[in-house]
């Protein structure tokens, strides 16, 4: 029998001063066993940093080919922003930008070993497209918070993540390169 995927529920007060985003909702995020608590963290977090008009977790979660972790919509459908996080390979991002007028990288990994596998390739528009990295303590720590009802609280301020996950406050500067 295969394992279905388990659901964590997260109440998330965002406040990206950075963009000027402020923004309260609840969502639910469905955990495939195949996912680290560490890529649905950072999948989450990724959602927030980019969120606008028409995100959303991708349909078919961590195991689509066909889409990113996080993409959003316009209200014709069309794709205008493809969001991958992790690790991806660069045929993905390539797809991705020619699809989205944004496309953005977040991952939890080394970025330097991110970067090492898409620079080189073809990436269209790959100088545009940013990779951004969390501290890997910082996503560890989130991780290790993550429970099944979750209060998220997520600021921003000067490329700084100040994070309140059920009680406990966490930070980490997102860093921000360059496919070249």
């Amino acid at each position: 029998m295969a394992l279905s995927a388990t659901l964590h529920t997260f109440a998330v007060h965002l406040a990206d001063i950075d963009r000027g985003v402020y923004e309260e909702w609840e969502t639910r995020v469905a955990r495939h066993p195949s996912e680290t608590a560490e890529f649905m963290i950072t999948r989450l977090l990724a959602y927030c940093l980019e969120y606008r008009e028409g995100i959303a977790f991708s349909d078919g979660g961590v195991s689509s080919t066909d889409e990113p972790a996080v993409l959003a919509r316009d209200h014709t459908g069309q794709i205008t922003a493809w969001i991958e996080v992790g690790a991806p390979d660069a045929e993905r991002v390539h797809r991705g930008s020619k699809l989205a007028e944004r496309v953005a990288v977040y991952t939890h990994r080394d970025p330097v070993k991110v970067l090492a596998q898409l620079t080189g390739k073809k990436v269209h528009r790959a100088a545009e497209i940013p990779v951004r990295a969390f501290d890997r303590a910082f996503v560890d720590a989130a991780a290790g918070l993550v429970q099944r009802r979750n209060t998220l609280s997520v600021s921003v301020t000067e490329d700084v993540l100040y994070l309140a996950l059920n009680g406990t406050d966490l930070s980490s500067p997102v860093t921000e390169h360059r496919i070249e």
